[in-house]
Parts: C-alpha cells; sequence; structure tokens
C-alpha cells in the first residue's frame, strides 16, 4: 500500500521528534499553487487586514450552565466541568491546561486510554479530543518537554504521541514565519458531518481509486479540521477538502464541491491523477506544494493505520486561528459575514485563548 512505503521514509524524520528541534507556528500559510491552500485547524487564515461582522448566531460572550460530567472522562479533566469553570459560547467545555512534561504525559495518557473506550457519548469523544489536541499544542509551544513526555507515556501510546508532535512540527515549518494577522476570518464554523459516515466515504473513495482511506482522513483533518471550517479561502478554494474552482471540475464528475462525499471522492481521483498510487508523498505535494504538508497527512494517517480508535481523537480537533491576540478558538457556532479584529473577539471571548492559559 502507498501508505506503507511512505512510511518509510517519513520514519526517518519521525525518529528524531522527540529530540524536540523543530518548533510549530500558528500563523498563516504561504500562498500555494496546487489544489489547496492549508492550514490544519485554522486551515483557510486568511492574511490581509479587513474586518468581520459576528452575526447574532449564538450569543458571543454568554457563560453557559454547567452540565454533569459525561461518562468515561477522566478524572483529571473534571475541573472543566464545575459550576465556576469557563464555558464557551455553544456550551463546550474549556479543556485542563498543563505546565510541566510529566503531567502532559499524564493526560496524554488517560484520555488516549479513554477515546479507545467503545460505548461513550459523542459529547465524552468531543471533549476527549479536543482535550488530546490541546495537549499536543501545549508540547509543540514548549519543545523542551518532548524527551521527558515521550519517556513518560506507556509504550503502548508512545508511537501515536510521537506522530502527534511529528505532525504538528511539519505543519510548523509548512506555516513558516509568515505574519499573524490581526482579524478573525470571515468563516463558518459547522459541525462536520457524522464520523462513521465520513469514513464510509473514505472507504468508498479508497476502495474506487487506491488511495489509502486513512490518507483522506488526513487530508480533510488538515485542509478544514475535518469540515468544520465553512469559508472560501483567499485563492478562491471551498469546500471540505479545499478545491480551487479550477481544479473541481477535473475530478468531480458533476459532484458538488460542499458535499462532504463528493469532495472525499474528488480529493481521491485527484492525488491518482497527481501520482498518488505510485507515490503517495507525490500525489500530496500536487494536492499542497509542500512536502511537510504531506509529512503532516501521513503522519496522521498512520496514526489512524495503527488503531482506527486514533480517528476518534482528530475527528473532535477544535478550529484554531493564529492572531497578534493569540491562537484563537472559534467554537462550533461561530459564523461571520466580515472580519473583525482579533481584539474585540477576544474582548467579548476571553475563554478563546484557551491556549494561552
Amino acid at each position: 500500500m502507498q501508505l506503507r512505503a511512505a512510511l518509510v521514509a517519513l520514519a526517518l524524520v519521525t525518529a528524531s521528534c522527540s529530540s524536540g528541534t523543530e518548533s510549530v507556528s500558528e500563523t498563516t500559510p504561504p500562498p500555494t499553487t496546487s489544489a489547496s491552500e492549508t492550514n490544519a485547524e485554522g486551515a483557510l487564515e486568511e492574511t490581509e487586514d479587513s474586518t468581520i461582522a459576528v452575526d447574532d448566531g449564538p450569543a458571543i460572550g454568554d457563560s453557559p450552565t454547567a452540565s454533569p460530567i459525561p461518562e468515561g472522562i477522566p478524572e483529571l479533566m473534571h475541573g472543566s466541568y464545575t459550576d465556576d469553570a469557563p464555558r464557551a459560547f455553544n456550551g463546550r467545555i474549556i479543556p485542563p491546561s498543563v505546565d510541566n512534561p510529566t503531567d502532559a504525559a499524564e493526560l496524554f495518557t488517560e484520555v488516549e486510554r479513554a477515546l479507545r473506550v467503545d460505548g461513550l457519548s459523542n459529547e465524552a469523544y468531543a471533549d476527549l479530543g479536543h482535550t488530546e489536541q490541546l495537549v499536543v499544542r501545549t508540547l509543540i509551544r514548549n519543545e523542551d518537554w518532548i524527551p521527558e513526555f515521550i519517556a513518560a507515556v506507556p509504550e503502548d501510546l508512545r508511537p501515536f504521541a510521537e506522530l502527534h508532535i511529528l505532525a504538528r512540527q511539519e505543519l510548523g515549518i509548512h506555516v513558516g514565519d509568515a505574519p499573524r494577522g490581526e482579524n478573525v476570518p470571515a468563516w463558518e464554523i459547522i459541525d462536520p458531518a457524522p464520523a462513521e459516515d465520513l469514513v464510509t466515504f473514505y472507504k468508498s473513495a479508497s476502495a474506487q481509486t487506491g488511495i489509502d482511506w486513512e490518507v483522506l482522513a488526513g487530508v480533510n483533518l488538515v485542509e478544514t479540521v475535518i469540515g468544520r471550517i465553512d469559508g472560501v479561502s483567499s485563492a478562491g478554494a471551498q469546500g471540505p477538502m479545499q478545491f480551487l474552482p479550477t481544479t473541481w471540475p477535473e475530478v468531480s464528475e458533476g459532484g458538488d464541491v460542499l458535499d462532504p462525499s463528493d469532495a472525499i471522492h474528488g480529493a481521491a481521483r485527484y492525488l491518482v491523477q497527481r501520482g498518488g498510487l505510485d507515490d503517495i508523498s507525490a500525489g500530496l505535494w500536487g494536492y499542497n506544494n509542500s512536502f511537510n504538508y504531506g509529512n503532516a497527512v501521513l503522519a496522521y494517517a498512520e496514526m489512524i493505520r495503527l488503531d482506527e480508535r486514533a480517528y476518534r481523537g482528530i475527528y473532535n480537533w477544535e478550529v484554531y486561528v493564529g492572531s497578534v491576540e493569540g491562537t484563537l478558538w472559534l467554537p462550533v457556532g461561530f459564523r461571520a459575514e466580515d472580519r473583525i479584529p482579533a481584539i474585540d473577539y477576544v474582548r467579548e471571548n476571553p475563554w478563546a485563548r484557551t491556549l494561552d492559559q
């Protein structure tokens, strides 16, 4: 399979990921000339300085009341469910923060174990996935923690920890040192299609084209955080797999670029066109002209190949955008017709600086 072949080369990079030598930048990506324009967990982030007006969807700045702790949530997360704990305007909890590698390893381990328990509620998996995401991002912000963190993670979970770190490091190189914007983008953040539906779409597209389904899941994550970002990039790319208007007709077969199934099948066909059956790294280069982008996608794909339940975590990741006010969380329910200064968004939603607690 093309994924395993590509991972022979990727393993050389993975072997050094625990050294903490690479840093990740949560900023705006450089322009691309391929099928898409991306930046994981903020895939369509834009660079221009203009404004966005938040519409009258969910009440921005509201503080919903506490709810019972879902079954299966580790005790280390229970403090996020108390009456006085802050919440996003849609009622979602703020995941716990960690301030040292030992605590990071303990929380990561508990979360990974819980994500592998079948039969939990969607709310539980959502909070677990978001917590996983923030632990990984915190590690990238504290590179010197990485060796101690990796050593403290149980051996069976260590490959997943290493792949998470590798993916974020590669995306940091892909994004580079582009300046952080002053504005929050004009997006709507929506619920993705159900996880089981998306896995069906990935596997159907894989059966039709030969592209590994795990790779398609990785592309979907990096492009639009599994379809949460509903918006058009500065280059005009759109849909959950971020196709440019000039590219979509080549692979659409009459489908709708905004439809998850059509877009995923189109992405698989595009990767075939770009040589992905012979060399998936080359196919991913065609999708987005960056080997770092491809390495990140392959790292996420390998996680899922090792244990399909790893998809439960990344499926539930949230949208974050880099700004001059910090890296900001845009929860499901955020909707904006135009852009607004990040400082105004933070003033109304101080919990949005989840990573800066």
